[in-house]
């Protein structure tokens, strides 16, 4: 989870800021909505979230926890013993490595568990190395899985070659505003309609579009070909089904009036 909040007198934060800043602000409402829910609660983030009190925070409102931890000497004085190179190294697979270890800063309460992952490969001199700190009981190897998932949630929003979400499908980096204000606004426009793309991709979309990504939607969906035929006392909208079936079109329909709230 890696997110960013400011006081409401500073709307508009500074850019030399962690991305940390504000945690407390972002934090409490959500432990507070889950408290009661009998829910398993996780937590994953960005070394800017590797902070003692934000370990002693969650551990005091049973979260699970993974927080990407910076290299420091000690940590890698840890690890030395898993640095000897693989004497063969396959091209297309990197010899991953993972290690456990009890580690204690100087500013932290108590000992807590890091987990290393040591990955070499064939084109690169030297190993790719992370920490994270955690108080999950999992595998290495699981733990390192479960902080993966964070780069997984970035690359919906930011966009890749697999994934097109916000950056291709919403061209959310176009601010071209000359006031900062303007790309302010502007930028919060792209981010509802994300959202509401989103909520149309998860609520409304029958089994056969449910893995449709936002571009497809966008190409396929909002902008399918259509003709107003007028008649005397109707209008009728021609819709093509090159894409999307009528029947298909008509679960969507269906299901969108179901999020309808009933009245009391």
């Amino acid at each position: 989870m890696k997110a960013q909040c400011y006081a409401e007198e500073s709307p508009i934060p500074p850019g030399n800021v962690s991305s940390a800043e504000g945690w407390r602000e972002l934090l409490e409402p959500i432990v507070a909505r889950y408290a009661k829910s009998g829910l398993r609660k996780q937590f994953r983030g960005d070394a800017g979230f590797a902070r003692p009190e934000i370990y002693e925070y969650l551990e005091e409102h049973d979260f699970l926890y993974a927080i990407r931890l910076p290299a420091n000497a000690v940590l890698e004085r840890e690890i030395e013993s898993c640095l000897e190179r693989p004497e063969e190294l396959e091209p297309w697979h990197p010899a991953v490595t993972y290690h456990n270890f009890a580690y204690r800063a100087g500013t932290w309460d108590r000992p807590r568990r890091v987990v290393a992952k040591i990955e070499w490969h064939a084109d690169e001199l030297f190993p790719r190395v992370g920490f994270i700190v955690t108080n999950r009981t999992d595998p290495a190897k699981g733990i390192v899985r479960f902080y993966n998932g964070r780069g997984t949630c970035e690359q919906w929003i930011k966009g890749g070659s697999r994934l097109p979400q916000g950056k291709y499908a919403l061209e959310w980096m176009r601010l071209s505003c000359h006031e900062f204000k303007n790309n302010v606004v502007r930028l919060a426009l792209f981010v509802l309609a994300y959202n509401l793309g989103n909520f149309l991709r998860r609520l409304v979309l029958p089994p056969e579009m449910v893995r449709w990504s936002l571009t497809t939607l966008r190409e396929k969906l909002v902008k399918i070909g259509a003709r107003l035929i007028r008649h005397a006392r109707r209008l009728v909208l021609q819709l093509a089904e090159v894409a999307v079936t009528r029947d298909l079109f008509a679960q969507i329909l269906s299901r969108i009036r179901l999020l309808t709230p009933v009245p009391a």
